[in-house]
């Protein structure tokens, strides 16, 4: 019988008093919340009560550290906070990092949660038929422009984008492009809407990441957490 040793976490590094006050983690709204709660729990952070009621009208929450409170914000908006410095540290997609790429994130760790697939996706009765490498220039409905230019460039094809944040999958059926490029985890809303997946661009898990100049000012307070992200993932692999 596999018997399981929780090895101690890192000191706790709470420093309300320090300069600059609680330091601030941006996590996604939406499913990762959900796949987060035992990496939290396991490193040591618990959030206040309503952190996980999506009816809850607060945004900032307190935490069990007073060194550290927690924001709940939409996923393409956590990467942004970070680099900006709202806050320090954050929890977001590689798909979030692919297509802005900042030069102030540093993403130590990959959690390995959140797996899914950034693809392109076109109607089921025109994929087969259609080869890429023929096409000269494409309509594609997205919400990552930069992702979907970048791949398309890499082929020779010029990609015209049209920007939706949502219901991508309408867009090839009623006229407004030829293919999407968006996130993929089951297949089942593209399958539901006539759609079949053409190519996987990439893979995607969520990163912790933190703002490299937040890093470079309080070391030891983001420096601590990271340790303690990364022994919470080796407890619960080792499970």
């Amino acid at each position: 019988m596999k018997t399981s040793t929780t090895a101690p976490l890192p000191a706790d590094p709470s420093t309300p008093a320090e300069a600059g006050g609680p330091l601030v983690l941006a996590l996604p709204k939406g499913r990762i919340l959900s796949e987060l709660g035992p990496l939290l729990a396991r490193a040591g952070i618990a959030p206040a009560a309503d952190y996980l009621d999506e009816d809850s009208r607060r945004l900032r929450f307190e935490t069990n550290h007073p060194g550290l409170d927690v924001v709940r914000v939409r996923p393409f908006d956590v990467a942004t906070f970070v680099a900006h410095g709202a806050a320090q540290i954050g929890v977001c997609g590689a798909d979030v990092l692919m297509e802005f790429d900042y030069d102030q994130i540093y993403a130590p760790l990959d959690l390995g949660i959140g797996r899914c697939r950034v693809s392109v996706a076109g109607p089921v009765n025109a994929a087969s038929a259609e080869d890429i490498a023929a096409w000269s220039r494409v309509t594609v409905a997205t919400k990552y422009p930069t992702i979907a230019h970048r791949h398309f460039a890499t082929r020779g094809v010029q990609a015209e984008i049209v920007h939706l944040n949502g219901a991508m999958e309408l867009a090839p059926s009623l006229g407004l492009s030829r293919v999407i490029v968006d996130l993929v985890q089951t297949g089942s809303t593209l399958r539901a809407n006539g759609l079949v997946e053409t190519e996987v661009i990439a893979q995607v898990t969520s990163r912790l990441i933190v703002n490299r100049t937040a890093l470079k000012t309080r070391p030891e307070a983001i420096g601590a957490w990271i340790a303690r992200f990364r022994a919470a993932m080796a407890e619960l692999h080792a499970r």
